[in-house]
C-alpha cells in the first residue's frame, strides 16, 4: 500500500476510511489548513479518489488493509459508519487515535444502543421497544397505536432499512431473519410513528479535549426518505426550543464522547396543553452530515474544516452564519448523465450559487451534488437554489 507525502513543518496526515463524498469535500479544507488527507477508497474512481492524491484502494471490512492504511496516518476517521466494530477495536489495540472512537461510533452503528443510552440519559426519544417476535410487534402497537415503524438497528441511511407496518404481517421477512447474523441480530427496533410538525438537525463538533461548537439549528426537508432541502437557521423556529435541543446535542456529544462532528436528527413535536414546543431525537450520525452541508459557504467555518479540526484536537472554528439565510439544495440523479452543460447554466444564470457536485455517476435518486444559495431573504435562496438543483437533475431545462 503506497504512503502519503508528508508535508513540511511536521503537519500531520488525516487518514480516512471510505471514499465517498464526505471524504471528498474534507480535501478542500484540508488543504487550507495545510494537512494532508489519506483515504481508503473502494476503487480508484471513487468520489474522494478523483480529488485526493493519496487514496489505496482498499475494503473498510478487510482488518489488515485498515490496519495497513493506519499506520500511515496521524489520526483516522470515518467517511460512513458501517466499519466493522472488530476492526475498530484492532485499529484501537494498534494504538491508532480513532475519532469518533470505538464507543462513541456503537451509538450511531446500532440504533438500539443508540435508544438505550439517550433514554437513560433522559433525552427526549419516541416510544420505542426491542422486538423478536410477531406476538411483541403487536403488543407494542397495540400499547402505541398502528401504525409503528420498524427499523434495522444497523446499517439503514437515506431511508433504507426502515418501514411504516400496520400490523406484525407487514414486517414478516424482517421478523424471519431476527436471529441470523446481520443486521436484525439482536432484534427489531421499532417505535411510535411520531405526530411531528417537521424535522430538524442540529449539528455539534467535539475535540477529544472537550471543546465543543454548534452551528444554528436547521430544517431538513425530506422527500421519500431522503433529505432535499435544508433552511438555516430553522425558519420562525421558537427560541428557547432552539435553546433546549442545542444543549441537548452538546450533552449527547458530551455523555457519549463523540469526537470530530455529530449530527442529531430531531422531530419537532406539538406542545402538550399549556406546554412550550418540544422535540424527539429520531437519529444520530457521528461524521459530517447532509444536514451541514449549508455551512460550507453559509458559515464562518464548514462543518468539513471543523471536523478536521476536531479530530486533530485544534482549537475549534466559529460555527455562525455569514448570512441572514442559507438554503442547501440535493442535487439527485435524473435523466441526464453530463452534467457539465447544466453546470456551465447554472454558474451563467446565478453567479451566487454554490455548486458542488460529488464526482459520481449519475443514477436515479442517488446524491450526485448540493446547491448552497446564501441571502437576506429565504424565499428567494430557496428558489434559486430549487432551480439551480432541478435544472441539474432535468426536471427544468430554462
Amino acid at each position: 500500500m503506497s504512503k502519503p507525502k508528508r508535508a513540511p513543518g511536521g503537519f500531520p496526515v488525516v487518514g480516512v476510511v471510505g471514499g465517498g463524498q464526505l471524504a471528498r469535500m474534507m480535501q478542500g479544507p484540508a488543504v487550507e489548513l495545510g494537512v494532508q488527507l489519506s483515504v481508503l477508497a473502494e476503487s480508484d474512481t471513487a468520489a474522494a479518489a478523483l480529488v485526493v492524491p493519496s487514496s489505496p484502494v482498499g475494503e473498510h471490512t478487510d482488518l489488515e488493509t485498515v490496519l495497513e492504511f493506519a499506520r500511515h496516518c496521524d489520526v483516522v476517521t470515518f467517511d460512513h459508519e458501517h466499519v466493522p466494530p472488530a476492526v475498530l477495536e484492532a485499529l484501537e489495540a494498534d494504538g491508532v487515535a480513532i475519532h469518533p472512537t470505538r464507543a462513541a461510533l456503537n451509538f450511531a452503528q446500532d440504533k438500539l444502543a443508540m435508544r438505550e443510552r439517550l433514554t437513560a440519559l433522559g433525552i427526549a426519544c419516541p416510544r420505542w421497544s426491542r422486538a423478536t417476535t410477531a406476538q411483541e410487534v403487536t403488543a407494542f402497537g397495540d400499547e402505541v397505536g398502528w401504525p409503528i415503524v420498524a427499523k434495522t438497528p444497523r446499517g439503514g441511511y437515506d431511508g433504507k432499512g426502515v418501514a411504516v407496518a400496520s400490523s406484525a404481517d407487514d414486517l414478516t421477512e424482517w421478523i424471519a431473519r431476527i436471529g441470523e447474523p446481520g443486521p436484525l441480530e439482536g432484534g427489531l427496533l421499532l417505535e411510535e410513528k411520531v405526530d411531528f410538525v417537521r424535522e430538524l438537525a442540529v449539528l455539534i463538533a467535539r475535540s477529544p479535549s472537550g471543546q465543543a461548537a454548534a452551528w444554528p439549528v436547521v430544517e431538513t426537508v425530506q422527500t421519500d426518505g431522503i433529505c432535499t432541502e435544508v433552511l438555516a437557521p430553522a425558519p420562525a423556529l421558537d427560541a428557547d426550543l432552539a435553546s433546549v435541543v442545542t444543549e441537548a446535542a452538546l450533552r449527547i456529544a458530551g455523555e457519549l464522547d463523540v469526537t470530530g462532528v455529530l449530527a442529531v436528527e430531531l422531530f419537532e413535536v406539538r406542545p402538550g396543553k399549556g406546554g412550550a414546543a418540544a422535540y424527539v431525537v429520531n437519529e444520530l450520525a457521528m461524521r459530517p452530515h447532509n444536514s451541514g452541508h449549508w455551512s460550507m459557504d453559509g458559515a464562518v467555518t464548514g462543518q468539513f474544516e471543523q471536523h478536521l479540526r476536531a479530530v486533530l484536537d485544534l482549537p475549534l472554528g466559529d460555527p455562525r452564519p455569514r448570512a441572514p439565510w442559507t438554503v442547501m439544495a440535493n442535487v439527485l440523479g435524473g435523466d441526464f448523465e453530463h452534467l457539465y452543460p447544466a453546470y456551465r447554466h447554472i454558474m451563467a444564470r446565478d453567479p451566487g450559487a454554490k455548486v458542488h457536485v460529488y464526482g459520481k455517476g449519475v443514477r436515479p435518486g442517488r446524491k450526485i451534488g448540493h446547491v448552497n444559495v446564501s441571502g437576506a431573504d429565504l424565499g428567494d435562496a430557496r428558489e434559486r437554489a430549487g432551480h439551480a438543483a432541478d435544472y441539474l437533475r432535468g426536471v427544468i431545462t430554462e
